[in-house]
């Protein structure tokens, strides 16, 4: 097996999906964002300064996964079908478990807009609670769920 996104040379290129078919594709990515127990009690009890982090974290987790390729240099564009974010107390972190998945028909997965949507809503949380406390510490950060195309099916253990 190779990288793919290296030619011969081993100069850095935007791979060819031209010749692929289009196919549904779903992506799932997970993470997580551990805090002091203070701030998350301040989040979980609804007395941020900044508003409603949850609810914030969710959108810019969407607006994420839609700005990938804006992000990652050799990242296709793609016509997201879906994004959803969910974001989760965890008083036994402390802090918020993020999960993302994403939708599309195309020639390409979906992969790198469900990890950004999960790391651009954890960056939102630490975002809009590093005045109580920045040493957050945002970790996990993986795909957990890959469907479509040619390689199939990959679930995490």
């Amino acid at each position: 097996m190779s990288l793919t996104h290296f030619d011969a040379k081993g100069d850095a290129h935007m791979v060819d999906v031209s010749d692929k078919a289009d196919t549904a594709r779903v992506a799932t990515a997970e993470g997580h964002i551990r805090m002091a127990r203070e701030t998350f009690d301040i989040i979980s009890e609804g007395r941020a300064k900044k508003g409603d982090v949850l609810g914030v974290a969710r959108l810019a987790g969407i607006m994420g996964a839609k700005k990938t390729p804006d992000l990652i240099p050799l990242c296709h564009p793609l016509p997201v079908t879906k994004v959803a974010v969910e974001l989760t107390l965890d008083p036994d972190i402390p802090g918020v478990r993020v999960e993302a998945t994403v939708k599309t028909a195309g020639k390409t997965g979906v992969e790198m807009e469900a990890l950004t949507a999960v790391s651009t809503a954890a960056l939102t949380v630490y975002d809009m609670a590093k005045a109580v406390d920045k040493a957050m510490e945002i970790g996990g950060i993986r795909v957990i769920l890959k469907d479509g195309g040619k390689s199939g099916r990959y679930e995490a253990s």
